[in-house]
């Protein structure tokens, strides 16, 4: 029994913690399925409005290529050069 509330009151915290999440909406323009699915797999998309007023085109793009070649994100260069194009037409401060 015991066991069970433990259970339970981790899955409703887990559900709080959920629920405060928000939600991101990025510009939908050509290549937002490639941040989307490529930056959005390991972190949070609110980096990109919110880093978007101090990063001009060229600095997105080394951006991009840290997260690859620093940070060891597994895309490839279609992707990219799909990124890189999408942030700086879109956010490109």
């Amino acid at each position: 029994m015991r066991k069970l509330v433990i259970v339970s009151v981790a899955v409703l915290m887990a559900g709080a913690a959920l629920a405060d999440e928000q939600v991101i909406n990025l510009k939908k323009a050509p290549g937002v399925d490639k941040v989307e699915g490529n930056c959005g797999a390991c972190h949070s998309l609110a980096y990109i409005p919110m880093n978007s007023p101090y990063l001009k085109p060229a600095q997105w793009s080394a951006e991009v290529d840290k997260m690859i070649k620093v940070m060891g994100a597994p895309i490839d260069a279609a992707d990219a050069q799909a990124i890189k194009d999408y942030l700086a037409k879109n956010y490109g401060g």
